[in-house]
């Protein structure tokens, strides 16, 4: 018998609104890994794996954070939302409206992570300044858009809410 097999672990969270347990084998697995993988959630991407390009950011009770560098174990009880748990069904989140409306979105590989980051954002400031909109994001990498849809899509997302527009 070999003493160093991993270790499985039963954990119990919520995905998107839905109750979930997953078996984690080993506790070297990431929760990118988890979503990607074993919850077929492939909205999530892994670009860098090592928490520098944010494409892999979901919420964590509300909370953006990197699932790359994220122990699928450290997230027992807590609710995690993909881009995947943004949408109502066909109806899409005003935030992913705007970024297709604003050209937001080129190769659509930091999309997720931006508009997860940017809602996050909203969630605590509807009326952020394009430098608040900036440094929310600073930790997502694009390399189509220069950034200036990006945070066009940001602001009118914003204002949307502001003036009373459908959020959820």
């Amino acid at each position: 018998m070999n003493t160093f097999e991993p270790k499985s672990t039963i954990i119990s969270f919520s995905v998107n609104g839905e109750r979930r347990e997953a078996i984690i084998e080993g506790p070297q697995v990431t929760l990118a890994e988890l979503i990607r993988d074993k919850l077929d959630l492939t909205g999530t991407k892994e670009s860098c794996r090592c928490a520098e390009c944010g494409a892999c950011t979901v919420l964590c009770d509300g909370k953006p954070i990197l699932s790359c560098s994220t122990l699928a174990v450290s997230v027992r009880d807590k609710e995690i939302t993909t881009i995947e748990g943004l949408s109502k069904g066909a109806n899409l989140h005003p935030l992913q409206k705007s970024f297709i409306e604003l050209n937001g979105i080129q190769c659509g590989f930091c999309t997720p992570g931006m508009i997860l980051m940017a809602k996050a954002l909203i969630e605590e400031n509807d009326d952020p300044t394009d430098e608040e909109i900036r440094e929310a994001i600073g930790g997502n990498i694009c390399r189509c858009t220069g950034y200036v849809k990006i945070v066009e899509a940001i602001k009118v997302a914003a204002q949307r809410k502001r003036e009373g527009g459908e959020w959820w």
